[in-house]
C-alpha cells in the first residue's frame, strides 16, 4: 500500500535526509509553506482527498478547518516536541493520531545557550560591530569570567540537564528550579535545587528550559525582574510565552537587569523565520504590539535576538526526520509509542 504524505514547512536542511533515505511505500509531496487556514486553499484537490499523513513544524497552525479539509487523513506528525499548534479536539473527533518527536537537539540547544551566554557576558557582538566601525576605544567591553558567576537553570529536563553539564565544565556555581528535582543530576554536577525566588535573587545568569503549559504564561515579568540582580542576564531558548517582552524591555531600559538573549518570542506570527518580521495585515492586535516591542528590543546593545535556531543543527534535523518516520510507521502498524493524542 502506498501512503500519500504531505510535508509542510519544508526546508533546505531537510533535503539531504530525503535525498539519501529510501522511504518505501511513501508518496511524498513537499510544501515550503506552513499549513494554516490560508494555505489550505492552495492545496490540490487530489492532495486533500488522498493524503493519509501530513507532517508540519511549529510554524503551521493545524486548525479545525485545516483538519476537516482533508478527506482521508489518519496521522498528523509534528517535527517538534510541542503540539499545541494542532487542534487536539478536531483531531480526536476524526480519530486522527497526532505524533511528535521527543528530546531532539538537547545538546544543540545547550551549546547554543552557552554561545548566547558568552556573547552577552563578554559583549562579543557589540565589540565586533565596534571594530567594523573602526572605533579604537574598547573600554566598554570589559566582561566577566563566567567561572565566577552563578547560573540559575529553570527546568532540568533533557536540555536543562545538558546545560548544567556544560556549566559544571566551566566551573560555574549552579542553582536549579524544577517541580521534579533530579538527585542524581544534582550530585553529578554539584547542582543546588532551590525555590524560585532564591534562584532569582542569587543568579548572575538565568536560563529557561521548560515547556509552555499555559499556567506559566509570563512566568518572568516585572515582579521577577525586580527580584533579579541588576547585573543579571536572562536567556530564553524555550518558549516565548514564558517571558513578558514588554516587561523585559522596561527592565532593560531601567537597568533592573543587565542583558537578555532570546531565541524565541511570544507571538508565533512575528517569528523572524530568518528574515525580517512579517508584515501580514491579518495579525492580531497583540501580535502587532509584540512586533513593535521586539523591533525596539533588538536595537539595545545588551540584547541578542535570534530566529528560533537553537536546536537547528544538521544532526538535530536528521534525528527529527528519522524519528518522524519511526513514529508514523509505528502508528500504521497499530502502535501508540509516539502518540501525543
Amino acid at each position: 500500500m502506498t501512503i500519500k504524505m504531505l510535508v509542510f514547512d519544508y526546508r533546505d536542511s531537510e533535503k539531504n535526509f530525503f535525498g539519501t533515505n529510501e522511504l518505501e511505500n511513501f508518496e511524498i509531496t513537499f510544501y515550503s509553506e506552513s499549513l494554516n487556514d490560508e494555505t489550505i486553499n492552495d492545496i490540490s484537490k487530489d492532495d486533500l482527498d488522498n493524503a493519509m499523513v501530513i507532517s508540519v513544524f511549529v510554524n503551521s497552525e493545524v486548525t479545525e478547518n485545516v483538519i476537516n479539509s482533508f478527506k482521508n487523513l489518519r496521522i498528523i506528525s509534528t517535527r517538534s516536541t510541542g503540539a499545541n499548534h494542532i487542534n487536539k479536539l478536531a483531531a480526536a473527533e476524526k480519530n486522527i493520531a497526532v505524533v511528535n518527536v521527543e528530546a531532539y537537539g538537547s545538546g544543540s540547544v545547550a551549546q547554543y545557550t552557552f554561545g548566547l551566554i558568552l556573547a552577552l557576558v563578554r559583549s562579543i557582538i557589540p565589540a565586533s560591530e565596534h571594530i567594523k566601525e573602526a572605533n579604537e576605544n574598547c573600554a566598554n567591553y570589559v566582561g566577566r569570567d563566567i567561572s565566577k558567576l552563578t547560573l540559575g537553570v529553570v527546568g532540568t529536563g533533557n536540555i536543562g540537564s545538558a546545560v548544567c553539564k556544560i556549566a559544571h565544565a566551566f566551573g560555574m556555581k549552579i542553582l536549579a528550579y524544577d517541580l521534579f528535582e533530579k538527585n542524581e543530576l544534582a550530585a553529578k554536577f554539584n547542582i543546588t535545587y532551590t525555590n524560585f525566588n532564591t534562584l532569582l535573587r542569587e543568579s548572575d545568569i538565568i536560563t529557561l528550559h521548560l515547556p509552555y503549559t499555559g499556567t506559566n504564561y509570563h512566568m518572568f515579568a516585572a515582579e521577577q525582574f525586580n527580584i533579579m540582580k541588576n547585573t543579571a542576564y536572562i536567556i530564553n531558548t524555550s518558549r516565548g510565552e514564558i517571558v513578558s517582552t514588554q516587561d523585559l524591555y522596561d527592565a532593560l531600559l531601567s537597568g533592573k537587569i543587565k542583558g537578555a538573549a532570546l531565541d524565541v518570542v511570544m507571538c508565533k506570527d512575528v517569528s523572524f523565520k530568518c528574515s525580517q518580521l512579517s508584515q501580514k495585515i491579518n495579525y492580531s492586535f497583540a501580535c502587532l504590539q509584540e512586533a513593535k516591542i521586539i523591533h525596539e528590543l533588538v536595537k539595545l546593545p545588551n540584547v541578542i535576538v535570534t530566529p528560533h535556531i537553537a536546536y537547528d543543527t544538521q544532526d538535530a534535523v536528521d534525528y527529527i526526520l528519522r524519528m518522524t518516520f519511526i513514529a508514523i510507521i509505528d502508528i500504521i502498524q497499530g502502535g501508540t509509542s509516539y502518540r501525543v493524542y
